[in-house]
């Protein structure tokens, strides 16, 4: 059983920069894929990026390449997003989820097993 608690969220104007955390209990194996997602009102939840903990492989959403950096710290048992030239759009609560194998379909939702409680990330323009 793995649990997950996201940090770091905010309010921060746009161009701004925010880095949000996901510690894990319990062990993060070779093999586990992490992601984040986000969800702004009204609407799905949408992927943003994975890591595969193993061999740090990382992916991201169109809308966020270049500008958000996904990472891990092992000896913390850590996943941190890194969100930089934040744009109002990127608003939204902000989840941290865990995959306890590698899964192709990185970017569903319904393929990770274990998510955190959630962190608001609000852009004001």
């Amino acid at each position: 059983q793995v649990q997950l608690v996201e940090s770091g969220g905010g309010l921060v104007q746009a161009g701004g920069s925010l880095r949000l955390s996901c510690a894990a209990s319990g062990r993060i194996y070779s093999s586990y894929t992490m992601g984040w997602f986000r969800q702004a009102p009204g609407k799905e939840r949408e992927f943003v990026a994975a890591l595969r903990w193993s061999v740090s492989n990382t992916d991201y959403a169109d809308s966020v390449k270049g500008r958000f950096t996904i990472s891990r710290d092992n000896a913390k048992n850590t996943v941190y997003l890194q969100m930089n030239s934040l744009k109002p759009e990127d608003t939204a609560v902000y989840y941290c989820a865990a995959c306890p194998y590698y899964s192709s379909s990185y970017y569903l939702s319904s393929s990770y097993n274990y998510w955190g409680q959630g962190t608001q990330v609000t852009v004001s323009s």
